[in-house]
């Protein structure tokens, strides 16, 4: 709840609008297999993105089943200024660690998001 009240963005939209920013366009399947949520999850989160003019879905002209989605020149620019603030957060944050500190706690964080 604090993440979202700070980026605007619940952590599930933001993991999938950032894996739509390194990846590009990318069908409803592909994110839902990298991010292991449901079809139905995938779609409602979308959903909502679409809405708040996040994402825009198009389906395939070839395959009328198949979804792509893309993030929008909002989005873009919404996640470049969360960017800045991740930043400027991890500069205060370096301030009071040790540089060993900061490597295990880079550590440790890594270790938990693989482990989702």
């Amino acid at each position: 709840m604090v993440f979202e009240k700070e980026t605007g963005f619940s952590l599930t939209r933001y993991e999938m609008m950032m894996f739509l920013k390194e990846k590009g366009t990318c069908s409803q399947n592909q994110i839902q297999t990298e991010l292991k949520i449901d079809s139905a999850a995938i779609t409602r989160h979308l959903k909502i993105l679409e809405q708040k003019g996040y994402v825009i879905r198009e389906r395939n002209a070839e395959n009328n089943r198949e979804v792509f989605v893309q993030l929008s020149d909002k989005a873009i620019k919404d996640l470049e200024a969360c960017g800045k603030e991740y930043d400027q957060g991890k500069s205060s944050l370096s301030l009071s660690l040790s540089d060993e500190e900061a490597e295990q706690l880079s550590v440790l964080l890594n270790k938990l998001y693989l482990q989702r």
